[in-house]
């Protein structure tokens, strides 16, 4: 059974950071892209950042860019991914949600999803 499993959300306030994780299990991700999304009360789900299967590139929203940092860890049989997040802003709330697969290095979406984890930045 496939699974992405996010962790790391919760409360910060502006200009704090948080650190999330996705851990993938049930098959082997190392040959795919895996990025993070998210879904704001009220707006449709939004690309935050991807990173391709070797970890060698990366692409970022521009309202993330020089924020947020994205890496994955392959190594020892392990398929986690990471999202970094500075210098947050009450614009980034909502529900992140992991993805992987082919469609998400463009940002158009992914193969499989995790079930999200809820990140709320106060002002």
């Amino acid at each position: 059974q496939v699974q992405l499993v996010e962790s790391g959300g919760g409360l910060v306030q502006a200009g704090g950071s948080l650190r999330l994780s996705c851990a993938a299990s049930g098959r082997p991700f190392t040959r795919y892209s895996m990025g993070w999304f998210r879904r704001a009360p009220g707006k449709e789900r939004e690309f935050v950042a991807a990173i391709n299967w070797s970890g060698e590139n990366t692409r970022y929203a521009d309202s993330v860019k020089g924020r947020f940092t994205i890496s994955r860890d392959n190594a020892n049989a392990k398929d986690t991914v990471y999202l970094q997040m500075n210098s947050l802003k009450p614009e980034d709330t909502g529900i992140y949600l992991c993805a992987a697969g082919s469609p998400v290095f463009d940002g158009l979406g992914g193969d499989y999803w995790g079930q999200g984890t809820q990140v709320t930045v106060s002002s």
